[in-house]
Formats: C-alpha cells, sequence, structure tokens
C-alpha cells in the first residue's frame, strides 16, 4: 500500500505536465476521516479526500444482503417446486395416446390393447428410422464430432498464443489483422454470389436482382467499417498501447483462465438439475375429457402452478447467468486490482482465491444486484425488440421506445464500472456506483470511446483467427475426405465454437482494460503511481477542459 501522506501541491508550471485522470469529487462524510470537513465547504477542492480509496485487503462486511436474500429464495423455490414436480408427476402422460373417452362414466379410460400394439408399432417404427439415419449420415457425424473436439483442444493454445502476442507484438498483430477486417468480408461477400449464381438451385430460389441488391448492400456496409477506422485512425495508436498494457495484466494472471472455465462448468452442473424439474414440471396434470366437433376427444391438462413454476425457473436462470457473469467480472476485477496495487510485478498469493471468497461472501448480493439489472436490461430490449418487430404505428410508441432504450443504455453505463469498483473496495452496489461515477466524471466519454475501440479491434482480431482457421479446417476436409458440400457445414460449426472461445478470452480482455483503468483513476486520485508502465499508456488519454489542477503522482512509499 502507498503512504497515505498528504501530497505537495504543485506550481503553475508542474500542473500542465501531470493533469490528473479526474478531478476531485464531492466529499463522502461516512468515508472522509474528519466528517466535520463535509459540511464546511462541499464545493471546495480537497488533494486528501479520496486518499483511502485503494484494494481493501481486510475483512469486507456483507453488502446488499436484501437482494442476496431474494435470489436465495427464488433458488430455493426452483429447486423445491422442481422436486415436487418429480414426486408429483402423472406417469399417464407418456400413454396420453391409449386412452379414449367412455360415456358411461364420462372420463377417459385406459384401452390396454390399443397401447400395446400402438408402441410396438411405434418403438419398431423408431428404431428403423435411427438405424436408417446413423448408417446414411455416420460419415458426417464423425467428421463433425472429431472437427469439434480437435478445435476445443486447440482453442486453449491458441488463445495463450494470441495472449503472448499481443503482448509483445501488439502493433503488429493489430496492424496485420486490421487489412484482413476488410478483405475477409469482400471475399465471403464475392464468393457466396459466385457461387449461388453458379449453382442453378441456389439461383432459382435467389433471383439476380435480390444478389445483386445483397452485393451492393454488403459492400455499403464494407464502406461504412473503412470510414470508422479511418475517422478513428489517430485513436489506433493510444489503444495498441492499451491492449498491450492489459495483455501484459492478464499474462501475469494466467489462474484466471483455470478459474473462470471452471465457474462456467459450474454454472453448467447448476443448471442441470433445473432443466430436469423443468422436463418434469410439464408431467404434473391430468388427462381429461375435452369437447369438440367430432365429440369427446382426452387431452393432457397441465397443473394451474406449472406455467408460474415455468415462469420462475426460466427468470431464475437467467438471474443466475447474469449474475455468474457479473461474478466473473468482480474475480476479474479483484485479481487484477490486487496485482496492480502491489509493488511487485509478479501475481499477489492467492488472489484469485481472496476475489471469488469476495464475490461468492461478502460481495454476494453486490453480484446478484447487478445481475438483477442486466438481467431486467436484457428482457426489457427484448421486449422492445420483439415490438419493433411488430410494427406497432404511432408517435407515443416510437418515443416510448427511444425512452427505454436510453434509460436501459444509461443503465449499462452504470454498470460498466460499478462491479469493477466493488471488487476493488468491497462497497455496496449502490455506494460504488456513486462514487465511481464521481471518480470517473472528467472523462468518462473518452474512457468509453478508447475502451469501445479496443473492444471492436480485438473481437475484429478473433473473427480474423476465426476465420483463417475455418478455411483451413474446409481445405483439410475438402482433401481428406468426401463429405462435398457438407465440408463447409463442419468448417462453420468449426468456426462458431472457436470464435465463442475466442469471445470469452475478448471478454476477459476487456474488463482487463476496464479495471486497469479503474486502477489507474484511482491511483492518480491518491497521487501515486504503482505501475508507472500503465501510467505511461493512459496518461495520453484525452481528457475534459474543465478539470482542476492537484496533486503530482510520486511512487508509492516515497
Amino acid at each position: 500500500m502507498g503512504s497515505t501522506e498528504e501530497p505537495n501541491k504543485p506550481n503553475e508550471s508542474s500542473s500542465s505536465l501531470s493533469e490528473p485522470l479526474v478531478s476531485k469529487p464531492p466529499l463522502y462524510p461516512s468515508v472522509i476521516e474528519e466528517p466535520e470537513r463535509a459540511h464546511s465547504n462541499p464545493d471546495e477542492s480537497d488533494p486528501t479526500q479520496y486518499l483511502q480509496i485503494s484494494y481493501n485487503y481486510g475483512p469486507r462486511p456483507f453488502k446488499d444482503v436484501p437482494f442476496l436474500v431474494l435470489f436465495a429464495l427464488c433458488v430455493l423455490c426452483t429447486f423445491g417446486f422442481g422436486i415436487f414436480s418429480i414426486f408429483n408427476r402423472n406417469p399417464n402422460y407418456t400413454n396420453l395416446s391409449s386412452y379414449t373417452y367412455d360415456f358411461n362414466s364420462t372420463s377417459c379410460v385406459k384401452d390396454s390393447v390399443f397401447l400395446s400394439s400402438t408402441d410396438g408399432f411405434s418403438i419398431t417404427h423408431l428404431s428403423y428410422y435411427y438405424s436408417f439415419s446413423s448408417s446414411s449420415s455416420s460419415s458426417l457425424w464423425k467428421a463433425i464430432i472429431w472437427s469439434l473436439v480437435i478445435t476445443l483442444i486447440l482453442s486453449g493454445p491458441i488463445c495463450f498464443l494470441l495472449l503472448l502476442l499481443l503482448k509483445h507484438y501488439t502493433k503488429q498483430i493489430v496492424y496485420i489483422s486490421l487489412p484482413f477486417f476488410i478483405v475477409f468480408p469482400i471475399f465471403f461477400n464475392i464468393y457466396w454470389f459466385v457461387a449461388c449464381t453458379v449453382s442453378s438451385s441456389c439461383s432459382d430460389a435467389f433471383p439476380l436482382a435480390y444478389r445483386i441488391l445483397v452485393l451492393v448492400f454488403v459492400f455499403l456496409v464494407i464502406g461504412v467499417i473503412v470510414w470508422i477506422f479511418v475517422v478513428n485512425w489517430h485513436r489506433i495508436e493510444l489503444t495498441v498501447m492499451i491492449i498491450g498494457v492489459a495483455s501484459n495484466a492478464l499474462s501475469k494472471n494466467l489462474g484466471l483462465f483455470v478459474a473462470l472455465p471452471l465457474l462456467t462448468v459450474g454454472l453448467v452442473v447448476y443448471y442441470a438439475p433445473i432443466v430436469v424439474f423443468l422436463v418434469f414440471a410439464r408431467l404434473n396434470g391430468k388427462i381429461v375429457p375435452k369437447a369438440s366437433s367430432e365429440g369427446y376427444t382426452c387431452v393432457w391438462k397441465q397443473d394451474s402452478w406449472v406455467p408460474a413454476y415455468y415462469t420462475l425457473a426460466i427468470l431464475t436462470m437467467l438471474w443466475s447467468l447474469t449474475s455468474m457473469i457479473e461474478a466473473q467480472v468482480y474475480v476479474i476485477s479483484g485479481t487484477i486490482a490486487q496485482w496492480y496495487f502491489s509493488k511487485e510485478d509478479s501475481a499477489p498469493k492467492r488472489g484469485i482465491r481472496s476475489s471469488m471468497r469476495n464475490a461468492f461472501g461478502s460481495s454476494s448480493g453486490t453480484v446478484c444486484i447487478s445481475g438483477l439489472l442486466i438481467c431486467v436490461v436484457r428482457i426489457v430490449r427484448a421486449a422492445v425488440d420483439s415490438a419493433r418487430q411488430e410494427d406497432t404505428p404511432g408517435m407515443v410508441t416510437l418515443v416510448l421506445r427511444c425512452c427505454v432504450n436510453a434509460l436501459m443504455s444509461a443503465v449499462d453505463f452504470l454498470n460498466k464500472f460499478t462491479v469493477n469498483f466493488a471488487a476493488i473496495t468491497g462497497e455496496a452496489y449502490c455506494t460504488s456506483a456513486k462514487m465511481t461515477y464521481e471518480l470517473l466524471k472528467r472523462n468518462l466519454l473518452s474512457a468509453v470511446f478508447v475502451e469501445t475501440v479496443s473492444s471492436r479491434l480485438l473481437a475484429g482480431i478473433a473473427f480474423v483467427l476465426s476465420a483463417i482457421y475455418a478455411i483451413v479446417v474446409c481445405a483439410i476436409l475438402k482433401g481428406a475426405s468426401k463429405l462435398g458440400v457438407d465440408s463447409y457445414f463442419v468448417a462453420v460449426l468449426a468456426w462458431a465454437l472457436l470464435i465463442v472461445v475466442l469471445g470469452f478470452f475478448v471478454h476477459v480482455l476487456d474488463n482487463v482494460i476496464d479495471t486497469v483503468y479503474v486502477c489507474y483513476a484511482v491511483d492518480r486520485d491518491r497521487g501515486e503511481v504503482y505501475k508507472p508502465e500503465v501510467h505511461e499508456v493512459y496518461v495520453h488519454l484525452p481528457i475534459s477542459r474543465n478539470h482542476r489542477s492537484t496533486a503530482v503522482p510520486r511512487t508509492p512509499g516515497v
């Protein structure tokens, strides 16, 4: 930890050389060592007011407990009613076709003769169809399985190699990949147009006029991408340095690539019984007669609580998914922050373990409320997109859509750095959001813009690598197998799997960029320099003109 002594104020000539990243936010009486100072003059700038912000290594009290209790209640209800659905299931659901309406008892009764003959026919027919399908497509399935297994095995070394290249040769990798952002879309656009024109079935189903229209539209999209690169070209160099710094930080904490996949596996294991409960829930009901134009038929009627349980289980699964994503962000932020605020260049011992303990312990309520907000944003956006597809007319509807989209974007923006800050300090969600906003209010736009450019570049690099891999897979399948057109389908599956893995890598690196940015802001706010190589890069970030001069940064312990 660095010294908390009040730094010397710079003179007028030196202030221009060390401008702060953020201005001093309003005073918080709860975290200031002298509470009465907050009542004297809240608008007065004080360079010592945020010296207490740093990574909290000590015991952390539980925060946002009500949301943790609410989440636990949803999970308990989901599992409780799910277990009830297993023991309360009606085994006659699978034999619905064997029930007929009995006019004497005015109810549905079981016909044993019909059951045995029908089941025998169905089983024989399905067995024959399955054996025929298996024999006709065994080579295709074998190629798919082997391609996906090999891709999954190679994805780990590919991610590790990409991380090393981004750490040592960031500029070369970015500038080599940039032309492919344009070349690959142009190649695929021309390729599909020529292939569809040559193929008689495709040309008959897709007339020439529509093909030309799609071809021109894709070229227009490519032109927009080129224009974006040209406009933001002066940002590329800075973005390259930011990606290099983040890659270096991630390379010091490679244990994250073990902990984060394990969390994902844990989520899948957690999902497994819920999926089983959903399957058994539909077996809760009874067979009842239903009047129709042809007489009475026997239909399945679910119990009244089953739809409500489906809603509860699906919402719990969505909330669990978003909470796990936020928990991963918390673990990444806590681990990188410990590395940043340590005087050694190597990762602290048990850094990942302590971050996971905080994420699923004292800050679990904070993770739950962040996941809940993200879940609500996704559901509302899905509802808005669904309403947009229905083409509902009216100016009021259009205004409501714009307002909802603006509100959802604001929530996403507010939540962006809140979890990073909470992982560093252990504060509650609302407190973290407020303090983060005050900490970054002088340059929020700059941070988001640079981070957006870095995200796009990383996503483009992942797309280029996965596309090259898919082309190699397709060439190997063309030369070593007789799949024919199916080789394209197998290559697409391999491409999809690799881009998912690389997308996860990009997601981790994006969160490292955000965490390093927040740590840098805290560093500058304290007037210290824990990682000089980070300051050398992030000091070039554009900041707003209405900032105020504060302390000159100093090295910890000086």
